[in-house]
């Protein structure tokens, strides 16, 4: 690690509920103290930076954090509040009265912070961090980083129970041979990216259709669990060149064999398209960002690959565009917090789609227990014909029923295009009867997204465009939810 983060249980969103906050984790004082000792004591202190966060509200705050090891600072709740959040924690309900966590058009027009008020805090923070220096006669605040026996326990303590704490772990500070440059960072790191796959190998195999962006690449290329992040470096060459546009459609296609590592396709761009003929570990299109991942299991395989799994945990973190074919089972996590990509897979762990906010996925087979748990917006499409779904699905705010014409449409685009990559015996068995084969499968969409795209739907049909369609769209929700709110009462 190049930088470690130690994040207080004091912070935390205006969403969280106070419970989650006040009996999850510990203060970061402890995190911080324990980190930065750890890290003295084994000699690596000073090749790390060591971050901490958690209501770092006032200067004091700052300097006590640096004392005990830290020598960077993040900050989330103070900043907010000066740019107007009132703390009202509806931040999951798209009722923000400041504008602050709202995408609705009328209440971010409420929103009345200034880049200046950040500035403003920002300067008021460090001056009280300067006074602070100045009262303990440290004039660089380098000098201020692991120095606890400037730290002392108030005498003043009126609290009988806090005078039993033993506060000496934490005060504790370890004695090391060089210790003017071994409490902070001052010895980057190698990380050897000239030997990773991309630098070494994909780079210069690809320059020719990154330079030219007509000329297409086709190459076949060894794989072990080693080669993480395969296609990162390259994407971001991509994208350095030619922006979020890319590449055109298939101007570079790598075919990989073997056991990929971490990471496989991450963020990979437009344009690109990795295919890997073995297995993955976690993370498989991590932030996938336009480019195309097809995984299948090699062509001598034996076993039934909708019935074990080919790509780890965590598979399409955070995507946002982009397409993934799997032949076979993916593990936990899948398509978490997907926001545009599409994706295919004969099987999932527990907890897929969970955060999901947008993006099409299509599930050939059983899903574990969670699913679509916080979901708020994209399509699921999912095989259940023993109906074990319902049992498994996590199912409040949405909606779940059979597949109309539209979705059947694009259910029957979406296998034949796995079918086509994949080679999948389960795609075709199922385009081998359609009709048949989509009474099978069950529609999940949020309740509110599925209301917004009906609104969207009718304002087009209006003639609305731009601001005038999202609006309308977002008062006719908000109208309908009302009514049915009085209604109910």
């Amino acid at each position: 690690a190049d930088v470690i983060v130690i994040s207080g249980y004091d912070g935390g969103t205006g969403a969280a509920p106070r419970t989650s906050i006040r009996h999850a984790g510990l203060p970061f004082e402890l995190g911080v103290a324990e980190a930065h000792q750890s890290l003295l004591m084994n000699n690596m202190r000073n090749r790390v930076v060591l971050e901490t966060d958690g209501k770092l509200l006032t200067g004091r705050d700052i300097v006590i954090a640096a004392l005990l090891g830290a020598e960077e600072f993040a900050f989330a709740t103070a900043p907010l509040v000066v740019l107007g959040c009132d703390m009202m924690r509806v931040c999951n309900l798209d009722t923000c009265p400041v504008g602050i966590a709202t995408q609705n058009p009328k209440l971010c027009k409420r929103f009345a912070g200034k880049p200046e008020y950040i500035e403003n805090l920002m300067r008021f923070l460090a001056q009280e961090v300067r006074e602070w220096m100045a009262r303990i006669g440290v004039r660089r605040f380098k000098d201020l980083v692991g120095h606890v026996e400037l730290l002392r326990r108030n005498p003043n303590d009126i609290n009988e129970k806090a005078k039993t704490v033993d506060l000496s772990g934490l005060l504790y500070r370890p004695t090391v041979d060089d210790d003017a440059g071994a409490r902070y960072f001052t010895q980057p790191q190698d990380h050897a990216l000239r030997r990773t796959t991309d630098q070494n190998t994909l780079l210069s195999l690809c320059r020719p259709a990154i330079e030219q962006r007509s000329d297409c690449v086709r190459y076949e290329l060894p794989v072990n669990n080693r080669n993480r992040t395969i296609g990162c470096m390259l994407s971001s060459e991509i994208v350095r060149a030619h922006g979020a546009e890319g590449l055109p459609d298939g101007a570079v296609r790598l075919r990989f064999d073997g056991s990929a590592g971490q990471s496989f396709g991450a963020f990979l761009a437009k344009g690109v398209e990795l295919t890997l003929c073995g297995e993955s570990n976690d993370h498989v299109g991590k932030g996938l960002s336009g480019g195309r991942i097809i995984v299948k299991p090699p062509a001598d395989a034996s076993f039934d690959p909708g019935e074990n799994i080919i790509i780890g945990n965590v598979a399409l973190y955070g995507a946002t565009a982009g397409e993934a074919y799997i032949r076979g089972v993916a593990g936990e996590r899948f398509c978490v917090r997907n926001s545009g990509a599409t994706a295919v897979a004969e099987g999932v762990g527990d907890h897929g789609c969970e955060y999901m906010t947008g993006g099409r996925v299509v599930i050939l087979g059983r899903t574990g227990r969670n699913f679509a748990a916080g979901m708020s917006g994209g399509v699921a499409y999912v095989l259940d014909p023993a109906g074990a779904l319902a049992r498994n699905c996590n199912r409040d705010g949405l909606f779940t029923g059979a597949l109309d014409g539209s979705d059947k449409k694009e259910l029957k685009a979406l296998l034949e295009a796995h079918l086509f990559y994949t080679g999948s015996d389960r795609a075709k068995a199922l385009l081998g009867d359609f009709n048949a084969s989509a009474k099978d499968f069950v529609k999940i969409i949020p309740e509110d997204y599925r209301r917004i795209l009906a609104a969207m739907e009718e304002a087009r049909k209006r003639k609305l465009h731009g601001e005038e369609q999202v609006l309308y769209a977002f008062g006719k929700v908000i109208g309908d939810a009302e009514q049915r709110e009085r209604r109910a009462e």
